[in-house]
């Protein structure tokens, strides 16, 4: 059984795509899984080991690119799939697995995709309340019982692929380490204060802590920041890394402490002690996928607003948790 998974542009949401991907190996265990997904992250998808071979999506997030659509699609049907499963909702990303011609087209109905998808589901929210379950879902029979278990995502990251970067980046491993993942793409509202990310790290150096700041080179002048006002006793690796190699960092960590972002999702699925700080997004429709993660949030009552600024001005779903609170939860 071949099954194409045409997957999402978030790397959070790539993350919580393992899950699906481990469902379907549970029940077809000699299943071969095939993913179409953005350049970016084709390395991420390495780590995954249910994955056997990935297709670069040609087309950026939002692009409609209708003739490169129809012409991978017609290069596609070579592959000879039995499924395809659509994770995203909307119409346009339907549409390569109808013109590779792949007899069972799955996914939500989202966008009016009748016809397009020949295995379609509707989506009751309020039974599937996280992402996660809605991924999964399309993996299982359309008659199955829902929420169905799932299981954690699962990143695997080899010793051979952590000394890679430790040779590369000259890393000394003799002192615990704390990374935070001080970004968040989609806006302001997710993140907390660099103020704050440097006063904890000011407390863990002193505690003969290491700290690590990751991210993308759009994080950083947010990691600049933080490290200024720690007086330039962090290592800072924004802009530095491709997402594999900070996949790869982050598996070295100790404690991740971070805002909701793809980083997050990462920590967690590296089996990490992850501290999530949750703001303007809803940490029980995309929660960390471990046991032990801690989340904080404070549950005030203009949030979850998922804006990408704050829409009153003070953030004080993120600016009100202080730097001890989240240092005790490093301790604890």
């Amino acid at each position: 059984m071949k099954i194409l998974i045409i997957a999402p542009s978030w790397v959070g949401d790539m993350v919580m795509a393992q899950s699906l991907f481990i469902t379907l190996k549970q029940n077809h265990p000699n299943c071969q899984i095939d993913v179409l997904a953005p350049e970016w992250s084709q390395g991420l998808l390495t780590r995954m080991p249910e994955v056997t071979k990935t297709f670069v999506m040609p087309l950026t997030h939002g692009q409609f690119g209708l003739k490169a659509r129809f012409s991978l699609g017609k290069k596609l049907r070579a592959e000879n799939y039995d499924q395809a499963i659509t994770l995203p909702n909307s119409w346009k990303s339907a549409l390569i697995p109808f013109f590779a011609r792949i007899p069972k087209r799955t996914g939500f109905l989202g966008e009016l995709r009748y016809g397009l998808l020949n295995d379609a589901r509707h989506l009751n929210k309020k039974i599937l309340t996280m992402t996660v379950q809605r991924f999964v879902t399309l993996g299982l029979a359309a008659n199955t019982e829902l929420p169905a278990p799932y299981s954690f995502p699962a990143l695997n990251v080899t010793a051979h692929q952590q000394q890679t970067v430790i040779s590369k980046f000259h890393l000394r491993l003799s002192k615990p380490i704390l990374v935070l993942c001080a970004g968040a793409e989609y806006g302001s509202a997710k993140r907390w204060p660099e103020a704050h990310f440097a006063e904890l790290a000011l407390q863990q150096l002193s505690e003969g802590w290491q700290v690590w700041l990751i991210g993308s080179v759009k994080d950083k002048p947010i990691t600049e920041t933080i490290n200024k006002l720690c007086g330039w006793q962090c290592q800072d690796f924004a802009g530095q890394t491709d997402l594999t190699e900070a996949v790869d960092l982050l598996s070295l960590a100790n404690t991740v402490v971070s805002n909701d972002s793809g980083l997050m999702h990462v920590a967690a699925a590296l089996n990490k002690k992850v501290v999530a700080l949750y703001g303007s997004s809803d940490p029980e429709f995309t929660p960390p996928l471990h046991t032990e993660a801690q989340i904080v949030s404070l549950n005030l009552p203009c949030s979850p607003c998922f804006k990408r600024d704050c829409p009153l001005g003070h953030r004080q779903c993120l600016t009100d948790i202080s730097p001890q609170q989240i240092a005790a939860l490093i301790e604890s």
